[in-house]
């Protein structure tokens, strides 16, 4: 009930802190099979000072629509561009909408089509439902890459462009996104990847020395890539990012909204009122931390996750689904849904319902945590099979 008196600023903290202590935290290393984060504190303070600056109006905050085009160029120069067209929204969901939407406007094609693998996310039903496009799924491989060959076939007059997935949500695994842009050039289709989450992972793996395909606009047949900071990039929610490699692409979803303070200002996101200091922290975040920072972020993730896959082995009864690529080890378990529950009970934030569980090694996992994961795990199997 909307209450007809306030109260104070003490009693709704109290009540705040008693509602919210049901919620699993970053801080307490419980929480093991999120792609989100503890933002860093210094992001934190960033969106704490510019709290009110709506990149939805940039006629008000011109200072902060020119840093936000500076964090687009950014990541632009991370994924291999010299020059990006974009914007920072509010996560992969709304980034790869947008790419949809850019294809299907400059496709115009009555039924359009789009070919995606299984392995998707489940944004692309989204984008599917609210812009008529047909999804047409690519079966994967036995490593669950994308089977290119299968993608191929699927191809039709119809088709309007192709997805390949450079980090899976469910086992990290990146497809032949070479293979798959020399298909989108050969048959003249816009690739899109969808590196929500290994775009701010896969650039510093590759130099630390880890073999992964190439995936970003170095290949010609991408045209568009979605990056969340907002993950490994450690930017409060929400920071997604969505760059496209020519200005038509953005320009094709791009509507006036003539009242604004601007004037004739264009607007190409799903949102239009938007936070501003999202942008500018995904700015502050890359200056401060550089190349070199992320790389060693990356480098401990990418470490944890091995050795994590090798103390998995010792269990019996655990079996890895397949060695990781990037910093996610996903493992099953005979009775699953009951380890599940149990591990649930015992107070860890995971889930099976891919038909496995996913620890993914975010800056927040120490190997602390996951060594008392693995006892409680132990435990757990030795319980049940008993």
């Amino acid at each position: 009930m909307f209450p007809r008196k306030g109260a104070s600023e003490k009693e709704v903290l109290e009540e705040l802190e008693e509602k919210t202590s049901l919620d699993l935290t970053f801080d307490s290393g419980r929480i093991l099979g999120s792609m989100c984060t503890y933002p860093h504190p210094f992001a934190v303070e960033i969106v704490r000072r510019y709290i009110d600056r709506n990149l939805g109006d940039p006629g008000l905050h011109v200072g902060s629509q020119r840093v936000e085009e500076e964090a687009v160029e950014m990541l632009s120069n991370l994924l291999g561009l010299e020059k990006g067209y974009g914007h920072i929204v509010s996560g992969g969901t709304e980034a790869n909408i947008l790419a949809v939407r850019a294809f299907r406007n400059i496709a115009g094609t009555e039924n359009p089509e789009l070919i995606l693998p299984e392995s998707a996310h489940f944004s692309f039903l989204k984008a599917s439902e609210m812009l008529g496009v047909k999804l047409v799924w690519a079966g994967l491989r036995k490593d669950y890459s994308v089977d290119v060959k299968d993608v191929e076939a699927k191809i039709t007059d119809n088709t309007i462009g192709i997805v390949g997935i450079a980090g899976t949500t469910g086992l990290g695994v990146v497809d032949d996104i070479p293979a798959l842009s020399d298909l989108a050039i050969d048959y003249g289709l816009p690739l899109h990847v969808d590196a929500a989450f290994g775009g701010f992972v896969i650039p510093f793996a590759k130099e630390l020395g880890y073999d992964l395909p190439d995936f970003d606009f170095r290949l010609k047949g991408v045209k568009s890539i979605t990056i969340d900071p907002h993950k490994m990039g450690m930017v409060p929610i929400p920071a997604g990012g969505i760059i496209f490699r020519e200005k038509k692409f953005l320009e094709a979803i791009s509507v006036p909204a003539p009242y604004l303070a601007g004037g004739k200002v264009w607007q190409a996101t799903i949102t239009g009122t938007r936070p501003g200091a999202s942008a500018l922290a995904v700015w502050a975040m890359i200056k401060h931390l550089g190349f070199e920072g992320y790389k060693e972020v990356v480098g401990k993730a990418m470490g944890l996750s091995r050795w994590f896959a090798g103390e998995l082995k010792k269990i019996p009864g655990v079996y890895l689904i397949r060695e990781p690529v990037l910093n996610i080890v996903s493992f099953g378990t005979k009775n699953l849904e009951e380890v599940e529950e149990e591990l649930k009970r015992r107070g860890w934030g995971i889930s099976a319902h891919r038909g496995y569980i996913r620890i993914v090694m975010m800056p927040h996992v120490k190997r602390e945590h996951l060594e008392e994961f693995l006892e409680d795990l132990r435990a757990t199997i030795e319980g049940i099979t008993s």
